[in-house]
């Protein structure tokens, strides 16, 4: 069963709490991170990208790097841009984005039920990217970015949360992107123990998104275990900064796939395999987007067409199943020879709140590829199936809107 406990957050001062809301380090590079901090310097990017305090010729993993975090977050901290809540509380996290309103927990998971699988994931991480965000929670001696994840709707929290939206929020703001953001505190004890038990009855929570940063923080959790033998468990570097999302509020988009050659293969030889192996019928418009799973959608000289799976190529296999997989294994790879595209430098991806029209740039006049393919979004529960049976989802198989924002809770370990 889960184990899901509140915590006393760092989070910034209400009159601070728009401009230091930042976006994840790792939806940028670092000139668009730097571009972003130039004219903010409350913008939490400063001090999860801090090579921005720094001219190119410093490397963005030096040790000065991630001592210049540390000094930054403690310096805010220390003159007030941020408050120290004075007892564990739990807290709602609302987003709201062209209308669809999401609601999460923000708590503390157990880096024991990441080991022993009670938290699902269906990514593996890659050892360079954990380094970074290892070094980072280490040496800022706290988690910085909350790692998103998923449970199955439960009725209790459910009722506890929409009282509590009923007060008033110390957060609401409109982010530049549009988004919504609001924050509520959740302080009574019985409140607070009543979500502590139903997390407890819940066997099974998955990470949608940030699983680097989970295994980031695991792995410092298990470090800080080793350098402290007589640790009994309470200990903050035993959790890691979350918030949970019920299934029912989740809404994953599409993750688009872009393709720079057609492996020697001229257009009408291309759309004539294609046409072997789905049913293929031209489609403009709005009629551009898949509507249903099996349907994809094919950009190729300037036209769209929407191609169907055929049922006897379907799978009930929780990852062969998958639509992106089932491009992969019938035409990808067989025919445009993308083996890997996890390595292949000939496909890109592409997230979904880009939208339709920048496949169309990418393959226009002035972009670098020739075809594009728009996929129906993978479900929410196509996800835990696949993380339930022990599995992993190929890669970019999800995109979750809106983007969770960094610095609105600290969790100091």
């Amino acid at each position: 069963m889960a184990t899901i406990r509140p915590f006393g957050a760092i989070r910034p001062i209400p009159d601070k709490a728009a401009a230091i809301a930042a976006l994840p380090y790792d939806v940028y590079n670092r000139q668009e991170a730097k571009e972003v901090v130039k004219d903010n310097p409350d913008s939490f990017l400063n001090i999860d990208r801090a090579e921005t305090q720094f001219d190119d010729s410093v490397d963005t993993y030096a040790e000065c790097v991630y001592e210049k975090a540390h000094d930054l977050l403690w310096e805010k901290i220390d003159k007030g841009d941020f408050l120290r809540e004075n007892a564990p509380c739990y807290y709602i996290y609302e987003l709201t984005m062209d209308g669809r309103v999401q609601t999460g927990i923000v708590a503390c998971a157990s880096i024991d039920d990441y080991e022993n699988q009670v938290i699902k994931k269906h990514e593996n991480t890659r050892a360079d990217k954990e380094a970074d965000r290892i070094h980072h929670v280490d040496s800022c001696n706290a988690q910085t970015g909350p790692i998103f994840l998923a449970y199955r709707a439960n009725s209790v929290i459910r009722e506890i949360v929409a009282k509590t939206k009923q007060t008033e929020a110390v957060y609401d703001f409109v982010s530049d992107d549009g988004i919504r953001h609001r924050v509520w505190v959740i302080c009574a004890k019985e409140d607070i123990d009543a979500i502590q038990t139903a997390f407890g009855g819940i066997g099974e929570i998955y990470i949608a998104d940030g699983h680097h940063r989970a295994a980031s923080a695991v792995k410092v959790g298990l470090k800080r275990r080793s350098e402290h033998p007589d640790y009994d468990g309470t200990e903050e570097f035993n959790y890691f900064l979350s918030v949970l999302f019920p299934d029912e509020e989740l809404m994953i988009m599409d993750y688009n796939r872009v393709i720079k050659d057609l492996n020697g293969l001229s257009s009408d030889a291309f759309l004539a395999k294609v046409q072997e192996m789905f049913e293929v019928k031209p489609v403009e418009g709005e009629d551009r987007k898949p509507g249903k799973k099996g349907d994809f959608s094919m950009y190729l000289d300037g036209k769209w067409y929407l191609c169907t799976i055929r049922e006897a190529d379907r799978s009930s296999d929780p990852v062969k199943g998958l639509d992106v997989s089932l491009l992969q294994d019938l035409l990808l790879s067989p025919v445009l020879g993308i083996g890997d595209p996890k390595t292949d430098q000939r496909i890109d991806f592409v997230g979904g709140i880009r939208g339709l029209d920048e496949l169309e740039r990418r393959c226009g006049a002035d972009g670098d590829c020739v075809c594009a393919f728009a996929m129906y979004p993978t479900d929410i529960q196509e996800l835990f199936a696949v993380a339930d049976a022990g599995l992993l989802m190929p890669p970019k198989s999800t995109w979750f809107e809106p983007k969770l924002r960094s610095g609105l809770f600290i969790h100091e370990i």
